[in-house]
């Protein structure tokens, strides 16, 4: 008795090849620490500007958008193209040098923050909390919360595509959708 006929067969085995093509061909992230990305934004013959994802181990939105909107094909092919990925724990220990100082981990309560998030997030410590810098290390604009894929990238073009230079947020949002 036969289970399946060999064209079902072939079916099957036709699109679970191409199913792993197409994960083998999935845009990779590619995070690295702030020194390598500030290293990179100043040997760099064109650099590119940055973008840090500040999050927390107990942040379960910063997990979900971990996995829903930076592993988004788009998202990632996009982000490799147009920034250096910064992957920054908002409660991280080590020091960060920034613009002539060193910015340290704070104890707080039974945990803390890092001093750079601080600043970064402008005070307001909620995660995940992303932020964009240009090409020279200047701040453009931190966005707190969770960001689905396809409005993350709306974002992420605004900045990436110098469109902040000529138009502000809402025209571009309200005229981009």
């Amino acid at each position: 008795m036969r289970l399946l006929s060999l064209p079902y067969l072939k079916a099957i085995l036709i699109l679970a090849l191409g199913l792993m093509v197409l994960a083998a061909n999935a845009q990779e992230v590619k995070w690295m620490s702030w020194d390598e990305a500030a290293k990179l934004s100043q040997t760099d013959a064109t650099p590119k500007k940055v973008f840090i994802d500040i999050y927390t181990d107990w942040c379960g939105w910063c997990k979900k958008m971990d996995k829903d909107t930076f592993q988004d094909p788009q998202v990632a092919a996009y982000m490799a193209k147009n920034y250096y990925m910064v992957k920054m724990d908002g409660e991280g220990k080590e020091p960060i040098e920034y613009q002539g100082k060193t910015f340290k981990f704070v104890k707080s309560g039974r945990s803390g923050y890092h001093e750079f998030a601080a600043a970064l997030m402008q005070g307001n410590m909620s995660y995940p909390t992303t932020v964009f810098l240009d090409e020279n290390l200047k701040m453009l604009s931190p966005v707190p919360g969770y960001q689905k894929a396809d409005a993350f990238l709306q974002i992420a073009k605004y900045f990436g595509d110098n469109i902040y230079k000529d138009k502000d947020w809402q025209t571009y949002a309200g005229g981009s959708k």
